[in-house]
């Protein structure tokens, strides 16, 4: 059973209104989003059947939030709304990249990681796996050891030299394990020696037990990469599934480009 508001009570009757308010206004919103070069109150208020008192209140609360501007007497979609869509476009790309490598980690049946190079640091965006096909436990930080596995490897020889001895400046090669490079001037040279396209192969450099193989791939000027991961004990397979990861990027990567540019 309701019980009966009491006097005051703003219970049912506010909710009821804070809803209907909400629904006018993103009605609105809607309107002014279909009109591109703007338009004006009185054609608002009426392609979306409000009183234009209603209209004219709402509009002045959008333009306040930041979600319309008026200029000239038109309204706009504001900053506020922009930034929501823009954010939603980015969730969409992120899921879009996510289901990708999700496929890939089924198909090939290995983890698979995405990782870019962004104003001077080694980014891994996205790791898809499962208990079955288990990552790489991340043991020593992988934007200060990009010299010693196959992901920040295959960044670095995507970066001119001066980029690379900068980042090699600020993260020192130092050895992870007895596979891991000794210097510099090795890692650099090896570096210089990598072909465009090639994968980038990693055998217990990072960590024992593991070898990785990376995918360069380039999104606008910014470097980026498509790597996967093995026990030892399989290290067979790595580079018959990387040429799988490798023919899968190719058949998808204008819609992959576009997806990671995030």
């Amino acid at each position: 059973m309701q019980r009966p508001a009491a006097p005051g009570d703003p219970a049912q009757p506010h909710s009821a209104t804070l809803i209907g308010s909400v629904q006018r206004a993103m009605r609105l919103l809607e309107c002014v989003a279909g009109h591109t070069h703007g338009a004006p109150a009185k054609q608002l208020a009426r392609e979306t059947g409000l009183a234009l008192p209603t209209a004219y209140h709402l509009l002045r609360t959008l333009v306040h939030e930041g979600y319309l501007r008026r200029d000239k007497g038109l309204f706009f979609l504001g900053e506020a709304a922009e930034r929501l869509s823009s954010s939603g476009a980015q969730q969409k790309r992120r899921s879009a990249v996510v289901d990708t490598l999700a496929h890939w980690r089924d198909s090939i049946g290995v983890p698979v990681y995405y990782a870019m190079y962004r104003a001077g640091e080694i980014e891994v965006m996205c790791v898809s796996d499962s208990p079955g096909t288990p990552a790489v436990e991340e043991w020593a930080g992988f934007r200060e050891t990009g010299h010693a596995h196959a992901i920040g490897q295959c960044l670095l020889s995507q970066l001119d030299e001066d980029v690379r001895r900068d980042h090699l400046g600020r993260y020192p090669v130092r050895p992870l394990t007895p596979y891991t490079v000794r210097d510099d001037q090795t890692l650099l040279r090896r570096l210089e020696r990598t072909r465009r396209m090639e994968p980038v192969v990693e055998r217990q450099e990072y960590a024992l037990g593991t070898v990785c193989a990376a995918i360069p791939l380039t999104v606008g000027t910014t470097a980026a990469t498509i790597a996967i991961s093995l026990p030892l004990h399989q290290a067979d397979r790595l580079l018959p599934a990387v040429r799988q990861l490798q023919a899968e990027v190719g058949r998808h990567l204008g819609s992959l480009a576009i997806a990671i540019s995030i």
